[in-house]
Parts: structure tokens; C-alpha cells; sequence
């Protein structure tokens, strides 16, 4: 019996749906206003207003189950229309309270409805409302992910365009900054990060992590290595993007010399590979082009370093392993600690003496002087190639006779 009475009294409703779709329109555009849902055009709302009433009254007169794809559609539109989410749930609040006061304002014009029939009705449309509520979130939320991939397959594009050093007009360049979320004008710097494996991030959410600290990012990830370009608003920006680099980096990572016009960012990215390959090899390195002349040098010319290595540090990599380690690892610390055997032995746990001894034994072998400018030039060379060059797998040495 109960059921009967709320199918005709939302049959007697339906009759009158187009006169409510305005007063529940009216009521949502005054109870919006501070909600940012002007953007709505009123014969829009309206419509919408229309077919959610004429969908959940056909429901409860029993004619058709509820159409959740119409509420899914709407919500895509408010999403599109930039409708903040809040603003459209509000909407929704105020449009079901306005259409129980129009199920009850109807009630009571007939005598014979009890509280039974009310509760009935108030339960029936409060699912109904649910389901076409939650419809209507998930198309909003489907519209917001399609923008987000799309703007995001647009950022990717653009990068890509900027790190190929694809020619730009002026118009060009502008779209790229504003999608970006960068300046027109740097200055810039390019990062580009070794990945650990194929398809792999080598800095995972390199953009959150710099936009914590209020610098500005686009990445790309390419099959070899994950490249960046920053804006650096500040000075101390290039500082903090580095401690960021070198707090997160597993691999090696180079640092381009900044620049102030988009379209250099393809000459940028040579001199972050060239940065990039100056650390030392399978570490996480970081390497600042302007700050390592030494280790770009090494890594700008790969062919001509290896035969300056074979030149200059042939005989020690001619060495067992052990023995060849021992003695680059002595020089690498001497160099480290600006030629002083004293502060080397500390960081390699040995006596000066034996620095020394080691530092002989390279001079001896490899004919270069460690007094010498020029002998002491070679061996930095040399040995930066060295380090930044992979070594395959190789039998253990012993690194007794190093000492000797």
C-alpha cells in the first residue's frame, strides 16, 4: 500500500518536473553564489535540474531504474567547466533539500498520507539521491583524470621538444613556459639523471620534491636517463636543487650552467651529459658542470681520454686488481685533500708514510712527477677517465706488493 502512494504522489510530481527544474535551478544559483557555480549558464542548470528530478521521480513511480550515466555526464561537464568539486556538492545539497520540501509540500495536500508513507518516501529518495550523488562524483573525478593525463602528455611533449633543441618562434616559446609553469626568460638549468634500469625514474617525484622548497620543474623520462629543466628564481635555488639531487640520486646525475632562454635547453642538455658522465661511474654522483672543470673535461671527448688513460696510467691498470685499486684510491685521496699525504692517510686509515710510499710507486710507474704542473695535470685527467668509465668484472688481485 505504502509503495502505491509514493508512486502516485511522484506520478502527480512528474507531471509538474518542468516547474520545479526552475524553482530548484532559482534556489541552487542563490544558495551558490559563493561558490563559484556562476559559471554555469542558467538554461544548463536548469536542464540538469530537469532531468535529475525527472530521473529520480521515474524511479520512484516505478516506471525505469535509475539512470546513473545522466548524473556521471553532468558531473564530467562541471568538471570541465572548472567547477570546484565543493561547489558542485553544495549545488547537489541544496537541490535534494529542495526536492523533499516539494515531496512533502505535496504530501500534505492529501489527507490520507501518514508518517508511514513519508518515512517510506524519505528512505526511497535518499538512495536514489546516493546513487545518482555518487554517479555524478565519479564523472567529475573521470573528467579531472583525462585533463590531468592530458596536461600531463602536453608537459611531456614540450619538454621533449625543448630538450631536442627543436626550433621556436616567439608564440612557440611562450606556450611552452605557460604549460610548463615557467618564466620565458631563466635562468634555467638542465638536469639529467642516470636511470637504474630501463624505463625507471632515477629521481622518482623530482618535481614534488623541488616544488616543496619553491622551485619550479618539467621532467621527461627517456629509456637511459631522466631529464629536468628548472627554473632557478634565486641564487640560492641551484644550491638547493643540488642538496636535493644528492639526498636523493642513486645514479649519476649532471647539472647544466644555467641559461636564461628557453630555446638553449638542447644545448643545456649536452652540457648536463657531459656533467652527468664526469661523476664517478655506477655512483650518485652529482656532478655541477660550472663547479668540475676538471671532470667534464675528462667526460667532454670519451675516445681521447681513453687513450690519454692508456697513456698515462697504463702501467698502473696493467696492475692485479687489488693493486690497481689501492694505488688509484691513494691518488684519488691525495687529490681529494689537495695533495696533502697527511689529511689522505686519515681519510684511508693508513700512516702519511704509506701514502707516500704509494705516491712513489705511481710516480715510478706511470713517469710523471707529482711535483710537477704538468705530470700532476695528466694523473687528474687521467684518473677522472678512469673513474668515470665502468669496469667490467675482473679476477681479484692481491694488494700486497702495493706497499712494497
Amino acid at each position: 500500500m505504502v509503495e502505491k502512494e509514493i508512486n502516485a504522489l511522484a506520478t502527480v510530481l512528474l507531471e509538474r518536473v518542468g516547474q520545479l527544474a526552475k524553482e530548484m535551478a532559482a534556489r541552487i544559483r542563490a544558495g551558490s553564489r559563493d561558490y563559484h557555480y556562476d559559471v554555469v549558464p542558467a538554461e544548463e542548470l536548469e536542464e540538469a535540474c530537469r532531468t535529475h528530478l525527472g530521473n529520480a521521480l521515474r524511479a520512484l513511480t516505478g516506471q525505469v531504474p535509475v539512470d546513473t550515466e545522466a548524473a556521471a555526464r553532468i558531473g564530467r561537464r562541471r568538471a570541465l567547466q572548472n567547477v570546484p568539486l565543493p561547489a558542485v556538492m553544495t549545488a547537489y545539497r541544496i537541490g535534494v533539500k529542495y526536492f523533499w520540501e516539494a515531496v512533502l509540500a505535496e504530501a500534505t495536500t492529501n489527507p490520507g498520507v501518514g508518517s508511514d508513507m513519508l518515512v517510506a518516501a524519505a528512505s526511497a529518495m535518499w538512495v536514489l539521491q546516493d546513487g545518482i550523488t555518487e554517479a555524478m562524483v565519479s564523472g567529475y573525478h573521470d573528467a579531472v583524470a583525462e585533463r590531468l593525463v592530458a596536461h600531463e602528455h602536453e608537459r611531456s611533449a614540450l619538454v621533449e621538444a625543448l630538450l631536442e633543441g627543436r626550433s621556436m618562434d616567439a608564440d612557440a616559446a611562450w606556450s611552452a613556459a605557460e604549460v610548463l609553469g615557467v618564466p620565458r626568460k631563466g635562468p634555467f638549468t638542465v638536469v639529467a639523471a642516470e636511470v637504474p634500469h630501463i624505463g625507471r625514474q632515477a629521481l622518482p617525484e623530482a618535481a614534488a620534491l623541488l616544488s616543496r622548497r619553491g622551485i619550479r620543474s618539467a621532467w621527461r623520462l627517456r629509456p637511459d636517463m631522466q631529464l629536468g629543466i628548472v627554473y632557478l628564481r634565486t641564487p640560492r635555488d641551484l644550491n638547493d636543487l643540488t642538496e636535493v639531487l644528492r639526498q636523493h640520486a642513486r645514479q649519476r646525475v649532471g647539472v647544466s650552467p644555467s641559461y636564461d632562454d628557453l630555446c638553449r635547453t638542447g644545448e643545456a642538455l649536452r652540457f648536463a651529459k657531459v656533467a652527468m658522465r664526469g661523476g664517478d661511474a655506477e655512483s650518485g654522483a652529482v656532478t655541477v658542470f660550472d663547479d668540475s672543470p676538471v671532470a667534464v673535461a675528462a667526460a667532454g671527448a670519451p675516445d681521447v681520454m681513453a687513450r690519454v688513460v692508456t697513456k698515462v696510467l697504463g702501467p698502473i691498470e696493467a696492475l692485479p686488481a687489488g693493486d690497481r685499486e689501492l694505488l688509484l684510491d691513494t691518488l684519488d685521496a691525495w687529490f681529494d685533500c689537495g695533495g696533502s699525504a697527511e689529511e689522505a692517510a686519515k681519510r684511508l686509515y693508513v700512516h702519511p708514510n704509506t701514502v707516500r710510499l704509494r705516491l712513489r710507486r705511481i710516480a715510478e710507474r706511470t713517469g710523471r712527477s707529482l711535483t710537477d704542473p704538468r705530470g700532476i695535470t695528466e694523473l687528474s685527467l687521467a684518473l677522472r677517465a678512469v673513474r668515470q668509465t665502468p669496469k667490467p668484472p675482473s679476477s681479484t688481485g692481491t694488494a700486497d706488493t702495493a706497499d712494497n
